[in-house]
């Protein structure tokens, strides 16, 4: 079970990353948002920041469907969202292990190559990835 605070832990452990004022969370990396609190709108209603569920970029359609209908107790999405390559994933679902490969996948999808790879180095140097 994971929560607002490991999200938090994952993303500023990840280089470059910079955290924005909210009332969630919300991280980017070289200006480009990766993984953030799920604001949700409904009907008739004012929006509301849900520190329980992620929104994380996925890098594209194909991806973001392979999540939906491979795990769709983990995640799902909303029409606000259709046409974009991101998910929400409900925290109180993913273990840490999951939630920090996710959390690492998103980050790279929006880092810039040079910074990214920095870290595919650094990873290689610890036997975390081949």
């Amino acid at each position: 079970m994971a929560d607002a605070d490991d999200v938090r832990r994952l993303a500023l452990g990840l280089p470059e990353v910079t955290e924005i004022d909210s009332e969630g969370f919300d991280f980017r990396v070289a200006n480009k948002g990766f993984v953030w609190s799920y604001p949700e709108r409904l009907p008739g209603k004012p929006r509301v920041i849900r520190t329980d569920v992620a929104v994380l970029y996925v890098g594209d359609e194909a991806e973001k469907q392979a999540l939906l209908l491979g795990e769709p107790d983990l995640f799902f999405t909303t029409p606000g969202y259709d046409g974009f390559p991101l998910v929400m994933l409900r925290l109180p679902r993913v273990d840490v292990a999951r939630l920090t490969e996710l959390v690492t996948d998103a980050w790279r999808m929006r880092a810039p190559e040079e910074l990214a790879r920095l870290l595919d180095e650094a990873d290689s140097g610890t036997g975390r990835n081949p």
